[in-house]
């Protein structure tokens, strides 16, 4: 654990597609920010961005809180020992109210999933998040760059060159995927196939995962798909008005989690935090599972080592082989 008192913030959001890691300084500023490729390997990525983290960091910054998000919070909590583990939809709402105070909507399209979240007065008043199309996330739009033979960091810019978009069935990504081969084959031009297509993606989204919600400006688009203008330019036509994209926007999860964990620290007098320190970044890990025998539900209960020793146990139904490291977890 780090000594107490006022220091710097880490925040770690870790997803399927990628693990982003922010730290504010004592002013509250992001002082350094990554976004990485998961990789399947969600601890790798976390030592792999406490390792640059390291290197980037003024000698002798210090972590006096620390937070993480996204769905390997858990895990991701436990191993680099956070003083709070918070669900995505605060995480993202209060980075999307520090970077826009009025906001009354958020947008956030990651790499596997896409949410939206309604604010009135700084309060999250509704939600939805939609995990079980890919159409319009990040995956999906990598993987049509790909077979399209465009560059994923061009794919916006691409769209922008477009005088003649065609409509794309986006109502999943199958049908988005197929009515984009028939296109192609009928001889539209790449441009106008991929303006089409997010535009597509903006209808999706509007009509599934926004459905029945109150859309209203200032709306502030995060995650990464907010890197591409194409998308922007789409979500600006369909809604009447331009969505914010804020400097940070592929990192918010991370800055709400590293400023949910200083909210903590300043209200408990910044005690000494659970951050196990950079040098976890070399430690060895491990995970392992078991059925427990102890009644006829046969809980898997996972186990989680860090250097040999026993960090982290958790999912039974009941609280036998519970151990959490003291963590404060919300969601």
């Amino acid at each position: 654990m780090t000594g107490g008192g006022r220091g710097w913030c880490l925040g770690i959001d870790v997803g399927s597609v990628s693990t982003n890691l922010a730290v504010l300084d004592e002013a509250g500023e992001v002082a350094c920010d990554l976004y990485l490729r998961t990789g399947g390997q969600p601890i790798h990525a976390v030592q792999e961005g406490l390792a640059e983290l390291e290197r980037r960091l003024p000698p002798g910054a210090r972590v006096a809180a620390a937070g993480t998000t996204g769905s390997g919070r858990q895990l991701a909590g436990i191993f680099a020992g956070a003083d709070v583990i918070k669900n995505e939809i605060t995480a993202h709402a209060v980075a999307a109210l520090r970077a826009v105070p009025a906001a009354r909507t958020v947008v956030e399209i990651g790499g596997q999933d896409s949410k939206v979240i309604v604010l009135r007065n700084g309060v999250v008043v509704d939600f939805a998040m939609n995990t079980v199309c890919a159409a319009g996330t990040g995956s999906f739009l990598d993987r049509q760059a790909a077979r399209l033979e465009v560059p994923i960091e061009r794919f916006g810019e691409l769209a922008l060159a477009s005088a003649h978009p065609v409509r794309i069935a986006g109502r999943c990504a199958v049908f988005a995927e197929s009515d984009m081969v028939h296109k192609q084959q009928v001889g539209h031009a790449v441009e106008d196939i991929v303006r089409g297509l997010c535009q597509a993606l903006v209808r999706n989204y509007l009509n599934n995962v926004a459905r029945g919600k109150d859309i209203e400006p200032p709306v502030v688009f995060q995650g990464g798909v907010a890197s591409n203008v194409g998308m922007v330019r789409a979500f600006a036509e369909a809604l009447g008005f331009e969505p914010v994209v804020p400097a940070h926007h592929r990192v918010m999860g991370a800055i709400g989690a590293a400023m949910l964990a200083g909210e903590h620290g300043q209200r408990r007098g910044w005690p000494p935090s659970a951050f196990r320190g950079f040098g976890v970044a070399r430690a060895s890990h491990s995970t392992r599972s078991f059925a427990c025998d102890g009644c006829a539900n046969r809980c898997e209960v996972v186990e989680v080592f860090i250097a040999d020793e026993l960090a982290a146990r958790w999912g039974g139904r009941c609280d036998r082989w519970e151990r959490a490291g003291g963590v404060t977890a919300s969601g």
